[in-house]
């Protein structure tokens, strides 16, 4: 069997196709909407760092009150999650992308209120 031999040229993806998939991973990590997630891209010593603004998705008040049990089933407080989003979206990030990312920075800019469901 011959050897693949790889095609001449380069290949890049786009800023906006790298904001779209951070928006995307950010969402599916924050259990919120892609277009209520704000990404910016900087250069930190040759990798990208990427900066989103976003909000969390939260259960409402009264649904803790009657279950307390859900802000742990739901990943723990705010602080714990983006935490762990973080790395979750770093991951999803370079995964789908091949990007090689230095940080991930999340800046909580509010809360989605949901009753109904399980908050992802």
């Amino acid at each position: 069997m011959p050897a693949v031999r790889p095609l001449a040229g380069h290949n890049r993806i786009s800023t906006q196709a790298l904001t779209s998939v951070a928006r995307a991973a950010a969402a599916e990590a924050l259990g919120v909407a892609a277009q209520d997630v704000r990404a910016d891209w900087n250069d930190d010593g040759g990798l990208l760092a990427l900066s989103l603004v976003t909000p969390i998705a939260v259960p409402s008040l009264t649904s803790v009150l009657r279950d307390p049990h859900r802000v742990g089933a739901l990943g723990g407080p705010i602080w714990d999650r983006a935490v762990t989003a973080k790395a979750q979206i770093l991951r999803r990030v370079t995964e789908l992308s091949g990007a090689q990312l230095s940080r991930v920075d999340i800046r909580i800019s509010g809360a989605s209120v949901t009753d109904g469901g399980r908050v992802r």
